[in-house]
Parts: structure tokens; C-alpha cells; sequence
């Protein structure tokens, strides 16, 4: 993300030409540039100085919170399996849930969807032995020492233990997708009445999503 940040830095103050973009995954970074505008060649020793000048540090980043409904059993059918599996009742798993210190990662399989790390360790668990053909849109779901939302209804084989009446990916927005790598993220529980309220506000566009997000 330091690199990511310092390129980008770099390009818009003229340092750099030919970048197109770059994207972080878990542990590299992809940069593509434009092959009439540079080169590798000419590319890769301007990144290497980049690195050794020194990364950023102390970058902007976004305190996120995102509602969350763990109460509704269609919300979270496999909340009592994951309570039975990590011996704990099912409000110490959304307690746990709840005291995670997430930080999104990368985005990744579908658009807007993010890889979220910071899962209490009592918590982990492997993918379901059997995924599902279908998991619905904006479900909360938990695998190994991540969360994640799904952004659409597709496949998955995350246990899933709530859902948020958020959309990760909304095309009227001026930015389709809501989280961000580097996004540090809490989830706040509440219950049917308010996620059908927030859904409703969420569904004709009238939500304010900056209540959502704090600079840090």
C-alpha cells in the first residue's frame, strides 16, 4: 500500500510517466503502464528509487463502521454452527465478530469485494466443506482469519453469520465501491427494524453513507 500510494504520488507530480494504474493484492503490487508512453526498462529503476528514498508513512486512511443484523436465522444460518465449532454461545461469536480489529486488504473475486483480515483467533475456521450455489447480496460472512461481504448474490462456501442492508457495490455512486484497501472497519450490530430501515434508505438512494466513515 506504501508503494501503491508513493507511485501514484509520484505520477501526478510529474516524477513518473506512463503509469496507467497499480493495484495491491496480499503481498505485491501490479503496476501497468502504457508501453508507448515508457518501458520496463525505463520504469523498474524509477520504482527501485522510489523504494529506496523511503515509503510514505502514516498514510490517510478511513475508520469505516458497517450495520450489521445478526439476529434474523435467514441472516445468518450458519451462526449456530459456528458457535457449536469454536464452543461458544452464539452472542460470544457476535461479540467476538464485533471486538475484531478488521482492516480491509485488497478487493478481490468480484467487484467490491473485500478481503477483510483482523478475525478474533477463537474464531477461525476453513471454508465450508460444501459451499453454497447461492449467497445472497450484502450476506457477512467469516473463513479462516478474515470477514468479507458479499457484494452480489453469487457462490461461496464462507460461513455465514449476519448481513449488513449495505451494498459493497452500487453503481450510482460516484464510487461504486465502498470499501477500500487500507480501510480499517468495525461492524455494529442492530436489529431487524433498523437493517429493513437502513435497506429501504439503501434501495431508493436516499442513505448517507459519510455517517459511515471517519478520516483517521
Amino acid at each position: 500500500m506504501a508503494l501503491h500510494t508513493a507511485i501514484v504520488q509520484a505520477r501526478d507530480a510529474g516524477e513518473i510517466t506512463g503509469v496507467v494504474e497499480t493495484v495491491p493484492t496480499m503481498r505485491s503490487l501490479m503496476v501497468t503502464y502504457d508501453p508507448l508512453a515508457t518501458s520496463r526498462a525505463e520504469l523498474q529503476p524509477q520504482v527501485d528509487a522510489l523504494v529506496a528514498r523511503g515509503l510514505p508513512a502514516g498514510m490517510k486512511s478511513r475508520q469505516v463502521t458497517v450495520p450489521c443484523c445478526y439476529d434474523d436465522p435467514e441472516f445468518a444460518p450458519d451462526l449456530a454452527e459456528v458457535a457449536a465449532r469454536t464452543r461458544k454461545t452464539p452472542d460470544q461469536v457476535i461479540a467476538d465478530h464485533l471486538a475484531s480489529p478488521f482492516k480491509v486488504y485488497v478487493l478481490g473475486f468480484m467487484p467490491g469485494l473485500a478481503y477483510v483480515a483482523g478475525l478474533d483467533p477463537s474464531l477461525f475456521l476453513p471454508r465450508r466443506s460444501q459451499p453454497r450455489v447461492r449467497v445472497p447480496r450484502s450476506s457477512v460472512a467469516i473463513a479462516m482469519d478474515m470477514t468479507t461481504i458479499y457484494p452480489f448474490e453469487s457462490p461461496g462456501g464462507w460461513h455465514l453469520i449476519g448481513r449488513t442492508p449495505l451494498w459493497m457495490f452500487d453503481k450510482r455512486r460516484d464510487q461504486p465501491v465502498f470499501l477500500a484497501p487500507g480501510d480499517s472497519l468495525s461492524f455494529q450490530r442492530i436489529d431487524r427494524k433498523t437493517y429493513d430501515r437502513i435497506a429501504r434508505e439503501v434501495e431508493v438512494g436516499s442513505f448517507d453513507w459519510s455517517t459511515l466513515v471517519k478520516s483517521k
